[in-house]
């Protein structure tokens, strides 16, 4: 089993793993214009880190610090963020430690809501945060997760 037994993870405050697919075609702004293709944002920013596997789900916190850094970003120039929440308590300990604006979080629902497809996560996680990012009429977002084995990814887009 995932879970200790008689330990503060549960099914009930971790996500779902779901089955899901999703598709993001990614290429450079001007083959989509040489194309007539339209695209809805660019990548500013990506980071990756590798952390001690025993704290995995804490990665997105060092990978939003060095996309934020590498970037030239503080937390408030950022509008929306999409953060995986593989367990609630994960999530609320990056979320918090980073000091993100709850009213800019996972503000249409995060992964324990929506559920968590493994292979599609990564997709899903930046196309939330595109929708979010649109329907809100808002311009710049960091989307993160963690990955077993100790490595957190972020990356920050910007709308067209």
């Amino acid at each position: 089993s995932a879970f200790k037994e008689g330990g503060t993870v549960t099914a009930g405050n971790s996500s779902g793993i779901n089955d899901g697919a999703s598709a993001i075609i990614l290429m450079s702004k001007e083959k989509a214009l040489a194309e007539n293709i339209p695209y809805l944002a660019t990548i500013k920013v990506t980071s990756e880190v590798g952390v001690d596997p025993a704290i995995m789900g804490y990665a997105p916190y060092y990978a939003v610090n060095e996309a934020l850094t590498k970037g030239g970003y503080s937390i408030d120039e950022i509008d929306l963020f999409h953060l995986n929440e593989a367990f609630a308590s994960q999530s609320v300990a990056v979320a918090r430690d980073l000091e993100i604006p709850e009213d800019k979080l996972n503000i249409y629902g995060g992964a324990i809501a929506l559920g968590h497809p493994i292979g599609a996560s990564g997709a899903r996680i930046v196309v939330s945060l595109l929708n979010e990012l649109k329907h809100e009429n808002k311009q710049t977002g960091l989307a993160s997760l963690c990955i077993g084995g100790g490595i957190g990814i972020a990356l920050v887009i910007e709308r067209v």
